[in-house]
């Protein structure tokens, strides 16, 4: 009896032991990323697609701001003025997680292309957190599921770190194309160059141009390296190898900007800076970009002051050319002025001056219409080809990483400074011609290239190379703290300071949960004149890479 009972015992033992391995696996989330079977064809779209829309999102809103390509009429603090204080960064490190588990699983299977997109992806998002912030969590980041605690409150490293690693993981990647191994490459789930381990090898060389020229000023081997790529011809230099991402109009996958009624389809104006720009040299992408203004001033000696009545084609008319009003129709709207009695922008196109108080802004250029959430009339706004929401595959509105444009201005400029990278010219009308046909107006490159014809100066390189990185002004807000070109300034004082900002300011989620790690890298930063009560944490302060220069201020 006695062995009977405990043989039914250790039935019921193993029985238990079993049904447990049993409930384990039965509960396994099926939906999940799971380290031992998350597929790299799967991961690498879920790492792509979010990474370019954000890159795109921030370089046509605040970005735009800051470069001066837009201003907003309404909601504009972040914009307009800058208010980037405590900017979570969340987002970049959710993705840097989806990311490290596809280069883990992409070098325990042996599939180089993978791993070679996961560290140009890790790279690239690292290399933003460095550009937008400065000292940041890196060699300690990512690992909070090991279970030691040290990990939930990460050290910070230094930017030069970030960069150091940014460079070091390009050309570890650039290594991993070159062997031209697409084992398991499923063309579809590479959402930038449907598979081509030779584009993705001259990406990674092109953002190793992009960051090896960001730091140049404070590494000795920056010049060597860019000159050594360029001699070996593998890096992006035509428009048709730009690094972009078509939007598919899915339901996850929009056109930053949807715009459907008034309050939020007439809120992005154009810039007076970039408009003025382009209006005189007769830029045939500012069509392209920008529409003209609903109602345009015309110059009348025989009144007084401006007429407060519209004309449609010459005829008096009760219709107020609000933007509902005035879409599709066919009339031309004007009104009429003395230039003896007010001053008025009569031209086509008419930007916002940057920095104006938003209730100014309304009103700008004699809007009698000012008011929150309704149309200045007077003002450019962004195309409808930028305000329908809804482009396809092909269309120009794309997420572009990096462009020809972008490669052949930076080779440019470090040509004028004496590096072995090319013709200076050659280069610069390279990329005039390079921005045109990713805009589709490069017919009118012999015109263009006449009104800006190479000068042999710095800034005439870096305005062109401005004008070029619309819709990825996140480049040119690097560009202009690196060079301080273009010389940006704002009317008014609202943005406390009459340039735009340096950076972000760290985020409350890391001042209130990562205190005393984030209150060291904050004690790194140098204060400007322009710090003010905030103090180290301001976006006027200086990281790293801009300390010890006058640049831009």
């Amino acid at each position: 009896m006695k062995y009977k009972a405990g043989l039914l015992v250790l039935v019921f033992v193993l029985g238990v032991f079993s049904s447990c391995k049993d409930l384990t696996d039965l509960n396994k989330n099926p939906n999940a990323i799971n380290a031992e079977d998350g597929n790299v064809n799967l991961l690498m779209p879920s790492v792509l697609g979010p990474a370019a829309r954000n890159y795109l999102s921030l370089g046509l809103e605040n970005m735009a701001g800051a470069v001066q390509f837009i201003q907003r009429s309404g909601w504009a603090g972040g914009t307009n003025y800058f208010e980037w204080d405590n900017v979570d960064w969340g987002g970049y490190y959710d993705l840097l997680r989806t990311n490290a588990l596809l280069i883990e699983n992409a070098n325990r299977d042996g599939f180089a292309f993978h791993e070679g997109v996961g560290l140009t992806m890790r790279a690239f998002l690292f290399g933003q957190i460095a550009d937008y912030w400065g000292d940041a969590p890196y060699s300690m980041s990512l690992q909070g599921n090991t279970g030691d605690i040290k990990y939930l409150y990460p050290e910070y490293d230094t930017q030069e770190a970030i960069y150091n690693g940014v460079i070091a993981d390009l050309k570890a990647a650039a290594a991993l194309f070159a062997t031209g191994d697409e084992t398991f490459v499923d063309g579809n789930a590479d959402l930038y160059f449907g598979g081509n381990s030779e584009a993705w090898e001259k990406f990674a060389n092109s953002l190793l141009i992009r960051y090896y020229v960001r730091i140049s000023e404070k590494n000795s081997d920056a010049k060597s390296a860019v000159e050594a790529i360029v001699a070996g011809g593998m890096y992006i230099q035509s428009s048709s190898e730009d690094a972009t991402m078509d939007y598919t109009g899915g339901s996850n996958d929009t056109w930053p900007l949807v715009y459907d009624s008034e309050t939020s389809s007439t809120r992005n104006l154009a810039c007076s800076t970039i408009i003025d720009q382009m209006n005189s040299t007769n830029d045939p992408r500012k069509s392209v970009w920008f529409a003209p203004v609903a109602v345009r001033w015309v110059q009348d000696t025989n009144i007084e002051g401006a007429a407060s009545d519209m004309l449609a084609d010459g005829v008096p008319t009760s219709i107020l050319p609000d933007w509902i009003d005035y879409q599709g129709a066919d009339a031309e709207f004007t009104r009429l002025y003395n230039p003896n009695d007010v001053e008025r922008n009569d031209n086509e196109f008419v930007g916002v001056s940057p920095g104006l108080l938003q209730t100014d802004i309304h009103s700008y250029n004699g809007c009698e219409n000012g008011a929150q959430g309704r149309h200045n009339y007077h003002v450019s706004m962004l195309t409808r080809e930028f305000m329908d929401g809804n482009p396809q595959p092909g269309d120009l509105l794309q997420a572009r990483l990096v462009s020809a444009a972008e490669m052949h201005f930076t080779l440019s400029e470090m040509a004028l400074k004496g590096w072995s990278v090319g013709d200076a010219e050659t280069h610069y009308n390279a990329g005039v011609m390079a921005s045109l046909e990713t805009w589709g107006v490069e017919d009118q490159y012999d015109a263009f290239i006449a009104e800006v014809a190479f000068d042999g100066t710095e800034e005439q390189v870096l305005t062109q190379k401005w004008v070029a990185s619309f819709c990825n002004a996140t480049e040119a807000w690097n560009d202009y703290r690196r060079t301080g070109y273009p010389q940006f300034t704002l009317l008014d004082d609202v943005a406390r300071a009459p340039y735009p900002a340096l950076r972000f300011g760290y985020g409350g989620d890391e001042l209130n949960n990562n205190t005393s790690n984030v209150n060291a890298a904050i004690e790194g930063l140098q204060t400007t004149e322009y710090s003010g009560a905030i103090g180290k944490n301001s976006v006027y302060s200086r990281t790293w890479l801009h300390q010890g220069t006058d640049v831009p201020y």
